[in-house]
């Protein structure tokens, strides 16, 4: 019994001397930590901790109507440093197996020799940025890294050097439709489509964080994501590459060869008002805008309005048609002059006697005086509301970035003279895509469809967004939408461009427009040259508008007409359209 009590009182003993041990043990720990090694401890925790990480999303392609990319976002490398750690570092060659010391210079001369940087530069702004915040945390040392040279910086595995994967811009097909494509900057979206849809394009980036040790260095499996990046929509456009393209080099050669200062080209399917092209000369390359004057960068398809003349007689005389003002057959005396307020006159291109036309023969052969005598058969107001009925004096509802209204003179505003030169196209301004409007609107029955150019966003998850207005607008009535159209087949059969407007196989009609061009209030030697039409005119499925503006030759459209024909024909190709099978209609254009 002494025994076990004596055995019982040495366990316990034991156990007691034990705890004693363990808590003295702790008590010099907790001494040691909070008291000797405070200050040491307090800087490694700091060195120790846990690091912000942007996860970037990919913003949005932009793609044409077939999935052609005309701009896209690749991934690029940002190389940094944290100024603080940089020093010399230990590593095992990999030939001898043998621990060896690589120098911060050893390190920064390979870096720099991959990048295509300078060593002694990037030493000295480390050294600098140390000066100012010995804590300093970041630095970079080179920007926008392709992978493959990322895969050769990683490969150095030096202890201090990081990496940002940062998504970067691309345009993989150049100038084309970068008019409209528009570009980034440094502060992001700068022009076009871009900016306009930078809603649907840009990306939601995500956050994460790693946990990096006292040396600096990064903790492998440390890395925590709180928020995945969501990549920005696709946005999809009318464009065809291939067609703009096309229209693209057409314009820029002919606009060369005649010296004008600015040149267009708008390709509009009839149906549903779709723009298949809208080229600009000049225009930019996003991937080097540097490279565009300030007044290029944009699209002067849809920001540049001017007087366009003729070409806007083809709205006027479906007004008379429409109203019941005229039909084709009237007879008309188209004088050498005709007068209007304060003794201003109207005139025609050319010198003539009073001449004996049918309302469809002044229309055939462009007379401004056969225009005016008709378009007195109009109220003031009812010019007004055909030619705002065509879409003039307001944006399309494509929308672009910039695009102007143009001007229209209102009933009770405008002045005698001009409430006549509107009707032929002088006096008032109309952008290249409202000119192609009014001949999609004649072409498509009378019926005016919104223009279009973006057909959608279609977001990461699945859905769309700004899906276009569909809903047409009649404006004519079929009728007299086919009856201009018909007489605008005389244009290309019978007018003195005839063999400049001809596609064989197929029935064109198209109207030309010779405009005189304002300067400091009164019309000088300039001019503005232009051709619209729609093809095949039997059943219309395109229309093509070709502008010049104030070229140093050929100041008549017979400079236009020649490239509205090329760019006619290439899309009839493209889109593999059948030829007419039936002649064009045979109507009196003089009496």
């Amino acid at each position: 019994m002494v025994t076990v009590e004596r055995r019982t009182r040495r366990r316990l003993a034991a156990w007691m001397l034990v705890l004693a041990i363990v808590l003295s043990a702790f008590v010099v720990r907790l001494v040691d930590i909070q008291v000797v090694r405070a200050e040491q401890l307090a800087q490694e925790s700091e060195a120790r901790r846990s690091i912000p990480l942007t996860i970037h999303g990919a913003r949005g392609d932009i793609v044409d109507a077939r999935g052609v990319v005309l701009a896209d976002s690749v991934f690029r490398y940002d190389i940094t440093v944290s100024p603080r750690f940089v020093a010399d570092y230990r590593r095992t060659d990999e030939q001898t197996g043998e621990r060896v010391t690589r120098t911060v210079a050893d390190a920064l001369g390979a870096l720099a020799a991959i990048v295509e940087g300078d060593p002694i530069a990037m030493l000295t702004d480390i050294q600098a940025q140390l000066a100012e915040n010995p804590q300093d945390d970041h630095a970079y040392l080179a920007r926008g890294v392709t992978p493959e040279a990322f895969e050769q910086v990683r490969a150095l595995d030096i202890p201090w050097v990081y990496w940002e994967r940062i998504p970067a811009r691309t345009y993989p097909n150049g100038q084309i439709a970068g008019n409209l494509v528009g570009f980034l900057g440094t502060d992001g979206p700068q022009t076009g489509l871009e900016y306009r849809l930078n809603d649907c394009l840009e990306a939601t980036d995500g956050e994460a964080t790693y946990e990096r040790g006292a040396d600096g260095v990064r903790l492998p499996g440390t890395t925590v994501v709180a928020q995945d990046a969501v990549d920005g929509g696709t946005l999809h456009l009318t464009i065809d590459a291939d067609v703009q393209w096309f229209a693209q080099q057409a314009i820029a050669e002919q606009a060369t060869a005649i010296g004008a200062e600015w040149a267009t080209a708008v390709v509009v399917r009839v149906s549903d008002g779709h723009l298949i092209a809208a080229a600009d000369w000049p225009t930019v390359d996003p991937n080097n805008v540097n490279g565009t004057a300030p007044e290029n960068l944009g699209s002067r398809v849809f920001t540049w309005p001017y007087e366009p003349g003729s070409t806007i007689k083809s709205a006027t005389f479906a007004a008379l048609l429409d109203s019941g003002a005229a039909t084709l057959a009237d007879q008309v005396i188209a004088p050498r002059r005709y007068s209007t307020i304060a003794g201003f006159q109207i005139g025609d291109a050319w010198d003539h006697g009073d001449l004996r036309y049918t309302a469809a023969g002044v229309l055939m052969n462009s007379s401004n005086t056969g225009t005016a005598v008709l378009s007195e058969r109009l109220s003031l107001a009812q010019r007004h509301d055909y030619l705002t009925g065509f879409g003039f004096g307001s944006p399309s509802a494509v929308d672009f970035l910039g695009e102007e209204p143009g001007f229209v003179g209102a009933a009770d505003e405008v002045d005698g003279h001009t409430a006549v030169t509107q009707m032929f196209g002088q006096g008032m301004t109309a952008t290249s895509a409202q000119v192609a409007s009014l001949y999609q609107t004649l072409a498509n029955g009378g019926v005016r469809a919104p223009l279009t150019l973006v057909t959608g966003c279609t977001h990461a998850d699945g859905t769309v967004t700004e899906l276009p207005p569909v809903e047409g607008e009649r404006v004519v009535s079929e009728s007299a939408a086919r009856d201009v159209i018909a007489t605008l087949e005389n244009v290309v059969t019978q007018g003195f461009l005839s063999r400049q407007l001809t596609i064989p196989g197929y029935r064109v009609a198209a109207k030309t427009g010779t405009a005189e061009v304002s300067e400091n209030g009164s019309y000088g030697d300039q001019r503005i040259v232009s051709v619209a039409g729609a093809a095949p005119a039997d059943d219309p499925q395109f229309v093509v508008v070709v502008t010049y503006g104030e070229p140093d030759t050929m100041k008549t459209s017979a400079a236009a007409a020649p490239t509205f024909r090329s760019i006619m024909t290439q899309v009839l190709k493209t889109f593999r359209v059948p030829p007419s099978t039936v002649p064009a209609p045979s109507i009196p254009l003089t009496w």
